[in-house]
């Protein structure tokens, strides 16, 4: 049979209980795990500080006593302090790299009752990864006699076994997917790089209160997430306050002022009552901006100060107010070119870029097309309290076109949710038939021309061929809807660049542009 080799500390508190008689009287976990009946110990490894020499041969002696079978080898570490979790980790796995552990002929077993709570959860640590190839052994003290405890205590091995524990697991998981599809509203979407981003935002959306940034096309779901991502942080209690948000676009001269810091009464004409504003209503919430961009730049310095100390004056006061909100901001715009053009304060766009996240458009997430569609036709469903459904030949026709390229979505989510209201309205008896889905990609394919006529065109050349035309006109629409004009160039070019060694997009795309007489600015601001 193997032998018994347990490892531990000593207690300088409960294996301290001085040299009288009266000892034996009381428990002691390093003498009493040499007094199980069911455990034989046949060496025990003490280890102990140096300034406690003394106590460490006390102990040694009365194991001897009451287990003369058992070896104590002393082993002195120095712990300069047993609170601390790097002292105290270095200096255990420095013990048992250098042990000379024999598992072919002894069994290990660390004594994990004694010590700081500090050495007990390195002990656990460093077993669990194997440092020491041993079970945990925990002592108690046994029931109480008349006069006192059990001396000699109980002991038992936690089984470190973590397949025991596999419901943690999975509800941990389970949690934290949860999560994840709390800010998609449980839409089971497909997108990997979507789906990454969602994984990416709930990360820092429980982590962090430091102000956010949500870009992408109109109609991308910004508003909507910064919804979602206030929700899942009151139901972690991290919010107290309320979800506030406003277009920033609506905001304009003494109205923008006031609506987001407050007034006083009498500020401006037509202030015949105080307003609080939309900040403090926001306190120990979420203030949402969107299109932060189309802030005035007195706005912008405004708000700069109020993200920074948390203080700022209401329109027309001279006493400061106080409001600790945490900043959501969403905007279409490319904001480089905003600053460059000198639309947007440089030092504001630097306090809330540090978590900055692009929401790409629906015609970038194709893969999610479907599951969209049936998160529409189910919140339609709530809110009419009408089931429908589509026909099957129906519904994989609505698909081909929604992720062709005749379909432009320039309307992002908001146009496909509009489309499947519009559908399920016309519904006879619940069902979305094939001349329903007929009837509506004539919509939408109108519907896409006739913005085309009024934005896509008014940036192309007249005289030229038809071809050249079309092509120039599909370039124009993706570097529309691109942010910057490398993503342009490597979503225009995403199957031949594979064959270039040092694919340079952004200068292909120029060169392209160039022979129409448009550059990246012509097409971004006409």
């Amino acid at each position: 049979m193997k032998r018994n080799v347990v490892i531990g500390v000593l207690g300088t508190t409960l294996d301290k209980r001085g040299k009288r008689e009266n000892r034996w009287t009381k428990w002691r976990p390093t003498i009493g795990l040499c007094q199980q009946d069911w455990l034989t110990v046949d060496r025990l490894e003490l280890l102990h500080q140096p300034k406690d020499k003394g106590m460490a041969l006390q102990a040694a002696e009365d194991i001897g006593k009451v287990s003369p079978a058992t070896q104590v080898v002393l082993n002195e570490v120095e712990l300069s302090d047993p609170w601390d979790f790097e002292v105290v980790y270095n200096a255990l796995l420095d013990f048992a790299s250098r042990y000379p552990f024999d598992t072919e002929s002894e069994e290990y077993l660390v004594h994990i009752t004694t010590g700081t709570h500090v050495v007990q959860i390195c002990w656990f640590l460093l077993t669990e990864a194997r440092y020491l190839p041993a079970r945990l052994l925990q002592t108690a003290p046994g029931e109480k006699t008349d006069r006192a405890n059990s001396p000699e205590g109980t002991a038992s091995v936690i089984d470190l076994d973590l397949s025991r524990y596999a419901t943690l697991t999975s509800r941990f998981l389970r949690e934290q997917q949860q999560s994840v599809s709390f800010l998609k509203s449980g839409i089971e979407t497909r997108n990997k790089t979507f789906n990454t981003l969602i994984a990416q935002i709930e990360r820092v959306a429980l982590r962090s209160d430091a102000p956010m940034l949500l870009t992408g096309p109109t109609g991308a779901g910004k508003s909507f997430l910064a919804q979602r991502i206030y929700a899942l942080r009151e139901s972690r209690h991290l919010v107290k306050g309320s979800f506030v948000a406003v277009n920033c676009a609506t905001l304009r001269g003494d109205n923008a002022m006031s609506t987001l810091f407050g007034h006083v009464k009498g500020a401006f004409t037509g202030a015949l009552q105080a307003r609080t504003g939309l900040l403090r209503e926001a306190n120990d919430g979420v203030l949402f901006l969107d299109e932060i961009a189309e802030l005035g730049l007195d706005e912008q310095a405004m708000l700069l100060k109020a993200i920074e100390e948390k203080k700022f004056f209401p329109f027309g006061s001279d006493k400061e107010v106080s409001s600790d909100f945490q900043l959501i901001a969403g905007t279409h715009r490319n904001m480089q070119e905003w600053i460059a053009q000198g639309r947007f304060r440089e030092d504001l766009y630097a306090r809330i870029n540090m978590w900055t996240f692009r929401l790409p458009g629906l015609a970038e997430r194709c893969e999610d097309i479907a599951p969209n569609i049936e998160y529409e036709l189910q919140r339609f469903a709530r809110n009419q309290k009408s089931q429908v459904r589509f026909d099957k030949g129906a519904k994989e026709e609505y698909l081909a076109f929604a992720c062709s390229s005749q379909a432009t979505w320039r309307g992002n989510f908001r146009e496909l949710s509009a489309s499947i209201a519009r559908m399920a309205t016309l519904a006879e008896q619940g069902r979305v038939t094939k001349a329903l889905v007929d009837e509506e990609v004539v919509r939408l394919k109108t519907n896409g021309q006739e913005r085309g006529s009024s934005t896509v065109f008014s940036a192309v050349p007249e005289h030229i061929d038809l071809f050249d035309r079309r092509q120039l006109e599909t370039v124009i629409e993706v570097c529309r809807n691109s942010p910057s004009l490398s993503e342009a160039g490597r979503r225009l070019f995403a199957v031949s660049r594979e064959q270039k060694k040092q694919p340079n997009d952004a200068d292909r795309l120029r060169k392209y542009l160039v022979r129409f007489g448009l550059s990246w600015d012509d097409v971004k601001n006409s």
